[in-house]
């Protein structure tokens, strides 16, 4: 029996790390869901086989999807209507998950736990809201639902990282430069200014000292760096290293105001499509959760979730966690009172796509010039300090 890695929260809070034997990843999931743990990251075996094809697009996804739903409702058996599909799919992963999907479901299983048992493939969310379309009898009717959502989550995703792209060229561009002044200019200069015998100004002594830091002992800038990376790689995977990382983030000027716009679309987009698909309300906070992107979001909805399960409000602990605005907060409260929280969750969500669009948009105005300026003065000053003693050098023949 394989013995599976996992990480899941007590109902106290602590987060707990060991393993446990079962005869399949979410069988190992139950197990745990029994012993009133919260279920954080199971990790499969280990010399598991991966999937064929590697990563599945989110894109690859959604057009199965909507196809899938679009079959069901003409009312195709679902057994034809998947085989049609894992025979015309064009990602050589994704057909072979819904190939397993047909074999289960012949065998008797629900389509939800045939696919619960294609993670690569279908996440919890999507397999826990066709759990609750099968049962109300609206499969094709979630599924359309799911691609919307999958949709939107996707263009969210695509806008954050379009605005990173920007500043990451530069900063490359900016890194590439640098290197090349010290490595092949800086040289040429420091030469000639021994030759002079002359006394160099203070930046001028920096930039030499740079350059013959980094042709001499290059390999421990390279070694410096790669340990620098792995060692915050693996800080970051640490509970505490996350959530001091990701509330880092929030906190930073501009960008942290996009990430927590795009947080808080994330957090309502999904738990409205959850509540709205008939999914209980606790399992789909708990789905929410591990789906935030970010620790301190996670923890926030964890907390609501303990709160609603103890027969308090969802609000309370997300107004404490300050990451989510007064006006969310305030319609999340309305919504639990009227009972109309998914569309009030549906609302709030397409009002912060448009939020994180305008934030975006303002973001990459203000980045354009000021990495512009960044660029000329990091390249600039190296040229003019390398320049400062040839002019003294040109107003002493005067």
């Amino acid at each position: 029996m394989p013995l599976f890695q996992y990480t899941a929260r007590s109902a106290t809070g602590d987060v707990r790390t060991a393993s446990i034997n079962a005869p399949s990843r979410e069988e190992a999931v139950a197990r745990l869901r029994r012993q009133r743990l919260t279920v954080i990251k199971v990790e499969e075996p280990r010399g598991a086989t991966k999937p064929a094809g590697g990563r599945i697009p989110m894109r690859d996804v959604v057009v199965f999807t909507r196809q899938f739903a679009t079959m069901v409702n003409a009312g195709l058996p679902l057994v034809q209507a998947l085989d049609i599909l894992a025979r015309q799919s064009e990602h050589p992963a994704l057909a072979q998950a819904i190939r397993a999907v047909v074999a289960d479901v012949e065998e008797g299983n629900t389509v939800a736990d045939a696919m619960r048992r294609q993670p690569h493939a279908f996440n919890e969310l999507y397999t826990n809201m066709v759990a609750a379309g099968e049962m109300g009898g609206i499969l094709d009717v979630i599924l359309n639902r799911l691609a919307v959502f999958m949709e939107k989550a996707d263009a969210l995703v695509r806008k954050v990282k379009g605005a990173m792209i920007y500043p990451a060229v530069i900063l490359a561009v900016a890194a590439l430069c640098v290197v090349v002044l010290l490595w092949r200019v800086i040289p040429v200069f420091s030469s000639m200014f021994a030759s002079v015998g002359m006394e160099l100004p203070g930046p001028t002594k920096l930039v030499i000292a740079l350059s013959g830091a980094l042709n001499q002992h290059w390999w421990a800038l390279l070694l410096g760096t790669a340990v620098a990376v792995v060692g915050a790689r693996r800080y970051y995977a640490t509970p505490a290293g996350r959530l001091a990382i990701d509330a880092f983030a929030l906190r930073l000027p501009v960008l942290g105001g996009v990430l927590r716009k795009s947080a808080v679309s994330r957090f309502t987009r999904t738990l409205g499509t959850l509540v709205s698909s008939g999914v209980g309300i606790l399992d789909a906070l708990e789905i929410t959760a591990r789906t935030a992107g970010n620790r301190v979001v996670e923890d926030a909805v964890m907390r609501s979730r303990a709160s609603i399960a103890g027969g308090d409000t969802i609000a309370g602990p997300l107004e404490a966690s300050g990451v989510f605005p007064p006006m969310v907060i305030s319609m999340i409260a309305v919504g639990e009172q009227t009972g109309g929280l998914d569309e009030m969750l549906s609302k709030v969500a397409d009002f912060y796509d448009e939020e994180v669009d305008a934030a975006v948009s303002g973001l990459l105005s203000l980045l354009e010039p000021v990495m512009i300026v960044f660029l000329g003065a990091v390249v600039g000053g190296m040229i003019v300090a390398m320049y400062l003693p040839i002019f003294d050098m040109v107003n002493a023949v005067r």
